[in-house]
C-alpha cells in the first residue's frame, strides 16, 4: 500500500539571507509537524526599505507523511 502525503505552505522569513528563511520555515514547521519529508521552495519574495533589502521570504510548500 502507498504513502499518503499531506502538504502545507508557510512563508519562511529571516534578516540574512533566502536560505535562512528557508531554513526557518522548515525549522518552525517541525516543532509542531512530525515526519516531514520534504520542502519545495515556489518563490523568492523580499521587503525593501530604503532601497536595501530588509527581510527576505521564501515561500515553502512542506510535505509531511500522513498517519
Amino acid at each position: 500500500m502507498g504513502k499518503v502525503v499531506k502538504v502545507i505552505e508557510l512563508v519562511g522569513t529571516s534578516q540574512h539571507n533566502w536560505t535562512d528563511a528557508v531554513e526557518n520555515a522548515v525549522t518552525e514547521a517541525s516543532k509542531t509537524v512530525d515526519d516531514i519529508l520534504g520542502c519545495e521552495v515556489t518563490n523568492f519574495t523580499a521587503n525593501i526599505q530604503d532601497g536595501r533589502v530588509m527581510e527576505y521570504k521564501a515561500d515553502c510548500k512542506i510535505a509531511f507523511a500522513v498517519h
